[in-house]
């Protein structure tokens, strides 16, 4: 008996335990509703091959942006996903899965760990996976442990791949198709953060150069050691392991869903919207998804927003102004922004001459900054915290160095009329300072000036696109989007306050005669009395 209720309390604490760790993840009421819609009630466990199955992904068919050639890895990787990652973490018993194996793999696969422990993790997930699916990757770990050390290279072609991975475990996690259904997978372009990586990881001291301007990077013929990539990822990506438990969640959730009879409808819309926002805007599916990575904060998923809208008539919602559509200037921002008081992403495409290796030509880049409250009209900087982002052809973040608190600068001309011996300059600007600023647009939008990092103490150091050099670069400003990014709250209250200013502005340019008692008395008599007679006298004067 002594050895019963030993093993029984045992039993009863590492259950304690198991359910600790997975509350503190908030996943504990998805993980018991799952196992009670799952379990067999004769073995009070999940049968383990049909849990393994409801882990599969399938798609008809697959999209790029840009039509970039898929290849043959990427779909069997796909195949293998799903089994892969429920062997490597769920151990069943011979009769399929306890509560605590079920809580337990859980907890292993999605829990809370350290930043390097969350990258090993999903890097095993995508070794296991490929070699499941007969490719042989050359990451090499040294032992089993979440918190091993990985040695080893990852190619050019594995890193676009394992991206891609990363990419669709997001999409289902966000579009929450049912597991057996299947449909248009969209893949976009993240040549900008292949780049990034590339560029990251090649040793400056082995005398490679790269022209990133004219690199295709399927063509690329490299291998980046895992040590150098991890530590880009940390740097400029560290979101990105969350793809995997959003995976995870979004599938035991829709098995749940499915139990109840009230799956998800299979729809190509977001298929649709996704391809369509790619196409139309500059703010594509991967470069939204690339800034999402850079934090891990509610912004992110209202950019992701963008990239998984609920469909095509959702696609542009976030969209405040594009000067394509609304046409350039200050003013024709301002009518569009004015009273949307949450964080704003501002994309800006411009196109200059840069010099590389001796020969000049006219290249186009994109980058953006994000604005945590929005825009204001005043002449001095303003913003409590704010991102730099260099977003085509390479991509980077540059986040706040806490020097200096310069972050954003907006200023329209006075509308009063006012004579300013010393007028404050007329536009948006991002770091620096007053007339030196890192980054300025005009107030016509036509010009944008770029200058060296130095100047700056706001943002980290970096350059916004490359070959920029150390002298101030004036580019022509090809297009300028604005996004917003605080939910449809404050698009709410936005609206009902460009409603109210409407409504005042009306009021004011309307003059209701019967207001005055006769026509005698009426400002339209009075000017035409004086510009018919101006020396007649007036009623004053009698």
């Amino acid at each position: 008996m002594g050895a019963s209720s030993s093993t029984d309390n045992k039993e009863s604490s590492e259950k304690r335990e198991i359910e600790s760790l997975a509350a503190s993840t908030g996943a504990l009421p998805l993980l018991q509703r799952s196992f009670s819609k799952l379990v067999d009630s004769q073995t009070n466990t999940v049968p383990f091959q049909s849990f393994k199955q409801s882990f599969g992904l399938s798609y008809d068919s697959i999209t790029t942006e840009g039509g970039q050639k898929v290849g043959d890895l990427f779909p069997r990787l796909l195949e293998h996903i799903g089994s892969s990652l429920v062997d490597l973490f769920f151990v069943p018993d011979k009769e399929g899965l306890s509560w605590v194996e079920f809580a337990r793999g859980y907890v292993k696969c999605c829990g809370r760990m350290s930043a390097s422990m969350s990258f090993n993790t999903l890097l095993r997930v995508y070794y296991v996976t490929a070699k499941n699916a007969g490719f042989s990757p050359k990451l090499e770990f040294e032992s089993d442990e979440a918190d091993c050390k990985i040695n080893g290279s990852i190619s050019i072609r594995e890193l676009l791949v394992f991206l891609w991975l990363c990419w669709t475990m997001s999409w289902d996690g966000r579009s929450s198709k049912a597991a057996e259904m299947k449909g248009c997978l969209f893949l976009p372009d993240i040549s900008h953060l292949i780049l990034s990586a590339v560029v990251s990881c090649i040793d400056s001291e082995s005398g490679k150069s790269l022209d990133v301007w004219e690199t295709d990077v399927s063509g690329l013929e490299l291998e980046l050691p895992t040590g150098k990539f991890l530590t880009w990822a940390f740097m400029t990506v560290p979101s990105l392991t969350e793809c995997l438990s959003h995976f995870c969640n979004s599938r035991l959730q829709n098995l749940t869903s499915v139990e109840d009879g009230s799956g998800p409808s299979k729809s190509t819309a977001v298929d649709d919207a996704a391809s369509k926002t790619s196409e139309n805007t500059l703010l594509t599916c991967g470069r939204a998804w690339a800034i999402s990575l850079t934090s891990k904060s509610i912004l992110s998923e209202e950019i992701l927003s963008s990239c998984f809208p609920c469909n095509s008539n959702e696609t542009n919602e976030h969209l405040l102004y594009r000067s394509y559509h609304h046409g350039k200037g200050m003013n024709r921002l301002w009518s569009n922004v004015e009273g949307y008081h949450a964080p704003i992403l501002v994309i800006i495409s411009a196109s200059c001459e840069v010099e590389h290796e001796g020969t000049s030509s006219e290249r186009k880049w994109v980058i953006g900054a994000i604005l945590q409250h929005g825009f204001e009209n005043r002449d001095a900087f303003y913003g409590s915290s704010g991102n730099l982002f260099s977003i085509s052809p390479v991509f980077h973040a540059f986040s706040s160095s806490g020097k200096e608190k310069n972050f954003a600068y907006s200023h329209l001309h006075p509308s009063g009329g006012v004579y300013d011996a010393h007028p404050k300059p007329v536009g948006i600007g991002f770091g620096g300072t007053l007339g030196n600023e890192r980054i300025f647009i005009d107030e016509d939008f036509a010009k944008i000036t770029v200058r060296h990092h130095a100047v700056d103490k706001t943002y980290q150091s970096g350059s916004l696109f490359p070959n920029q050099g150390y002298l101030p670069v004036e580019a022509l400003v090809l297009d300028i989007e604005a996004w917003g990014l605080g939910g449809n709250k404050a698009r709410e209250i936005q609206q009902a306050y460009q409603k109210r200013e409407e409504l005042f502005t009306n009021q004011r340019r309307k003059i209701d005669l019967k207001t005055f008692t006769n026509w005698e008395d009426s400002p339209e008599k009075m000017m035409m009395d004086m510009m018919g007679n101006p020396n007649a006298p007036r009623k004053e004067d009698r």
